[in-house]
């Protein structure tokens, strides 16, 4: 079943640790079949050397598993409700990745310091709230979604614009149109992290770079005015 976007979902999976955003199994990408309302995501725990296409596993929007013999990821809830919350998305990632992580868990939004940042994200990627006690206790990785969603909402923040997140106290959560772009965007978030985290070290009181700056560098390669690269 799905034989095709599991093949997408493991060759995304596996760029994780190639491109250094995991160690051990501290990471998990899924994928969406929107029509057949089904989501291949990575079996929990298990080591990158010993994932195969096979072994991924399928579950429904209400997270019960329609094919494989193993747990799906811990995360799954949390990729789930993505999907309900944002319908332009087709892939998932969370990671640990650490200068991504060093963001969330100083409570902070990793502000636009330049262009590279602006390239890909408009403006800056957020950083959730700490769930509540009651919502951790209640159902831990939900929760992790809706908060997710919901500073989006609080925010007018539109998820394709910006197509990551940093969670409190926990790590990143990219997306795309694909598994594979939201890879992408998981590589290109924690390098941007890094280059903010340089910034302030350098200066801790550097300003955001000049909306007008941002303005030209994402709206070059993003929307109908497009011009960057050979496809437009």
């Amino acid at each position: 079943m799905l034989e095709e976007l599991r093949n997408e979902v493991y060759r995304a999976n596996m760029e994780l640790p190639q491109r250094g955003l995991v160690v051990y199994t501290w990471g998990n990408v899924s994928g969406i079949d929107r029509e057949k309302g089904l989501v291949v995501i990575k079996p929990s725990g298990v080591e990158y050397e010993d994932l195969t296409p096979g072994n991924l596993v399928i579950v429904d929007m209400d997270c019960k598993i329609v094919e494989g013999d193993m747990n799906p990821s811990s995360d799954t809830k949390t990729h789930v409700e993505l999907y309900r919350s944002f319908p332009g998305i087709g892939g998932i990632v969370h990671t640990h990745s650490p200068h991504a992580v060093g963001w969330a868990q100083a409570g902070r939004d990793i502000p636009c310091y330049g262009t590279t940042h602006a390239d890909y994200f408009y403006g800056s990627v957020p950083c959730t709230r700490n769930l509540t006690a009651q919502e951790v206790a209640d159902d831990y990785e939900l929760n992790t979604g809706r908060v997710i969603a919901e500073t989006f909402a609080d925010r007018k923040i539109d998820p394709l614009a910006v197509p990551g997140v940093i969670c409190r106290s926990h790590g990143s959560f990219t997306w795309g149109k694909n598994p594979a772009q939201a890879v992408y965007h998981a590589v290109v978030l924690e390098e941007v992290a890094k280059m903010a985290m340089y910034t302030v070290t350098v200066d801790a009181q550097s300003q955001t770079a000049p909306q007008y700056v941002q303005d030209k560098h994402y709206l070059r390669k993003h929307g109908p005015g497009a011009y960057y690269g050979q496809g437009n």
